[in-house]
């Protein structure tokens, strides 16, 4: 009967889905398994088996800075009373600017690093280089450099000090760390806004000699970075270089280094906000000269229009005194300040042209009259015909304008050296004298003001941006 139950279909139908149950089962547990271990092993903590693997390093390192600093005294330099220290000097310019003419001074972000030598950091390991941090800075000597030329300096400490020590073997040591410095820079605006400037960034010991420390510039040791991060916006960066002086004083001979940024101004803003406003107002003043001196409503138009030119000219003034608030107040004219100042003159010129032919141009048909026929009739007279009466004595003034005429200035002192009048173009008063007719000033000005301006601008931008 067993036999017969366990050889039935049904039975085995079962047991063999029962073993089929079981091996899935045992390849998703493999499956998984395998899973875990590829986790793991594809995120190993590297940085712990970097911290166990070298503990005897740790050890080492420990007893090396234990060792250097048992009797190290940090207050005295090396080779102290042998001969001088040697600090060399790398400058990486990470951004210069912004640049404040009004205070006279840049600000600079660098990384600045020394290197000196001190034999009693001198250790026998495997280890060649000690790589610390801030912490150590304090517990070795390090030279007093000092930056003279700054009013204020910031070392950066965030997340921690941005201090760099490197120490090797041989007793070489690297000293870095991050500094923005505000610096002064002594600008001089004569060409302004085509000035061009070397703002300095001058540092040296504080206390220290030249016979006790020596500066001195390794080789390509003024590098800069990208200056697309760099807050230059009214200036361009023409480049840099280094130079090394002795400076005497009483305490002494310094070694003084110095590093020069030049800089060249952008006038593309006062070009569009002064320059051209100016000229425009200018040539507009020039448009008088071609309307007839006999339409006198039309120049009357023109002369409140050129006058709302001056008045832009003087806004222009007021714009380049505004400009000029961004700048010292210095006592001495600047290119902008003779550009306006030039301008505003031609415009006034133009309307001082315009009031000379305007009077005289009046002056010239103005008779002279006789005084012959003065005599005949008086404003106090009793007129003749009611008819006069009135007229309110038209008729006398009538007659009166018939008797005027005009005078030849001939064999008359002249008190000028100019004949106003077509009429006396001749005459012994003139000789010697250069005659020129007032009638036709406005063609003189066609040719006169349009010339001697665009000689001003040749001579003016041929002077500034070339000489």
């Amino acid at each position: 009967m067993i036999d017969a139950t366990n050889s039935s279909p049904s039975y085995l139908l079962i047991n063999m889905s029962t073993k089929l149950l079981l091996y899935v089962l045992l390849l998703s547990v493999l499956s998984a398994c395998s899973q875990t271990i590829e986790y793991e092993e594809e995120y190993e903590d590297v940085t712990v088996n970097q911290m166990l693997a070298p503990k005897t390093q740790e050890t080492d390192a420990t007893q090396i800075l234990n060792n250097l600093l048992k009797e190290y005294d940090k207050k005295l330099r090396p080779d102290i009373g042998i001969k001088p220290t040697v600090i060399d000097v790398d400058i990486y310019v990470n951004s210069i600017g912004p640049v404040s003419s009004i205070n006279m001074e840049y600000q600079i972000d660098i990384i600045f690093a020394q290197t000196w030598t001190d034999s009693r950091l001198r250790y026998n390991s495997t280890m060649k280089i000690l790589t610390l941090n801030s912490n150590m800075v304090g517990l070795i000597w390090v030279p007093d450099t000092i930056f003279r030329n700054s009013k204020n300096a910031d070392a950066h400490w965030i997340t921690t000090p941005n201090q760099l020590l490197r120490i090797w073997n041989d007793g070489k040591i690297l000293y870095t760390l991050r500094l923005t410095i505000n610096a002064e820079c002594q600008l001089q605006l004569h060409n302004f806004p085509m000035d061009e400037h070397s703002c300095p960034l001058i540092f040296s010991s504080y206390g220290y000699p030249r016979d006790e420390m020596i500066y001195k510039w390794r080789k390509n040791s003024v590098e800069a970075a990208d200056q697309k991060s760099w807050r230059l916006y009214q200036f361009d960066f023409m480049g840099l270089r280094n130079t090394s002086d002795i400076v005497r004083t009483s305490a002494g001979d310094y070694v003084v280094m110095t590093v020069y940024f030049d800089l060249s101004r952008r006038m593309g803003y006062f070009t569009i906000q002064t320059y051209i406003p100016c000229i425009l107002t200018v040539v507009l003043s020039w448009v008088s000269f071609w309307i007839k001196k006999d339409a006198t409503p039309a120049r009357t138009a023109l002369e409140e229009h050129v006058g709302e030119g001056i008045t832009t000219v003087l806004t222009m003034t007021t714009l380049s005194t505004v400009a000029r608030t961004s700048l010292p107040r210095v006592s001495y004219v600047t290119a902008m300040d003779l550009f306006v100042t030039v301008c505003f003159l031609f415009v006034f010129a133009a309307l001082m042209e315009y009031a000379t032919l305007n009077y005289y141009s009046y002056s010239a048909r103005k008779p002279t009259c006789t005084k012959t026929r003065r005599a005949n009739y008086s404003v106090l007279d009793v007129a003749p015909s009611p008819t006069v009466i009135t007229l309110n004595n038209a008729m006398y003034w009538q007659e009166f304008e018939e008797a005027c005429l005009y005078e030849c200035l001939d064999g008359k002192d002249c008190q000028s050296f100019f004949c106003c009048y077509e009429e006396c173009k001749g005459g012994a008063w003139r000789r010697g004298r250069v005659h020129i007719d007032i009638l036709e000033l406005d063609a003189y000005s066609r040719v006169f003001f349009p010339t001697s301006f665009l000689l001003f601008n040749v001579v003016y931008w041929v002077g500034y941006l070339y000489l």
